[in-house]
């Protein structure tokens, strides 16, 4: 049984076309990147998967629920999403651990919820395992901008999500912060107990060790979508990204070059 299913999916706005006739299926076992060019529609499909936008037309299962007939208010709380837009959300002076222990119930200030003492620990081991352990007391609006984003990875799973869903999530951060992120996501992702990812990007050097399927995405529409070693592919990225590209694998990384006519 599939995670996520979506068939058909398009969505338009104000008659601008924005994902048109989507079909993809995200299995337990499978973590995924989402990756095109800017306005290729990776964010609208991340939002209308996660829950957080309606398509326009088609169909959208997510933990064997069909979107228009459930309560997503019960079925929220399943669903992980971390995105770089909740860094402004939240109070300068709130203190770290309270920016992740409030995921729990979806709020962005600890005042009107009781949590207990199992909560708080699991708050903070949450932030010793992204790095952040040594922070759980400091204001939240004080730390680096990387060190905000592994705090809101931990937050994401905070209420142990069945999948997370991360929408560019090394947006913003310089080499050390992109660098940092990337491991925790690494090791994430070979923990038994993690939910499956997917994962926006639109930078090959962005993607993490180990996500095992792509799905690469132009102008809305699907250019392919498989397992990553057999769908990325210099000719896939090409096409995907309108350049005369070459792409290679070092020690599980991926990189791009531009061929020149020189040395194709």
């Amino acid at each position: 049984m599939s995670l996520l299913k979506l068939t058909s999916v398009s969505k338009t706005d104000s008659g601008a076309k924005i994902l048109h006739n989507i079909d993809w299926e995200v299995n337990p076992d499978e973590n995924w990147v989402v990756l095109g060019p800017n306005g290729s529609g990776k964010t609208s499909l991340l939002n209308i998967a996660s829950l957080n936008l309606h398509p326009s037309k088609g169909n959208v299962e997510i933990l064997d629920h069909i979107l228009g007939k459930t309560d997503l208010r019960l079925l929220k709380p399943k669903i992980g999403f971390m995105s770089t837009s909740l860094n402004y959300k939240f109070r300068f002076n709130i203190k770290t651990i309270e920016v992740v222990v409030t995921a729990l119930t979806g709020a962005i200030e600890p005042w009107w919820d009781t949590f207990s003492r199992s909560d708080w620990e699991q708050a903070h081991q949450l932030l010793e395992n992204v790095g952040c352990g040594k922070k759980s007391d400091q204001s939240f609006g004080t730390l680096s901008t990387g060190e905000k984003q592994r705090v809101l990875l931990a937050r994401a799973l905070m209420p142990e999500p069945e999948i997370l869903f991360l929408d560019e999530p090394t947006s913003g951060l310089d080499l050390g912060g992109r660098e940092e992120l990337l491991m925790v996501l690494s090791n994430l992702v070979n923990e038994e107990e993690s939910p499956p990812m997917v994962l926006v990007t639109h930078h090959l050097e962005e993607i993490p060790l180990d996500f095992s399927h792509l799905l690469l995405l132009k102008n809305g529409e699907t250019v392919t979508s498989g397992k990553m070693s057999e769908v990325m592919t210099s000719e896939n990225i090409s096409k995907c990204f309108n350049l005369n590209a070459s792409i290679d694998n070092t020690a599980g990384r991926w990189n791009v070059h531009i061929r020149t006519d020189e040395n194709q």
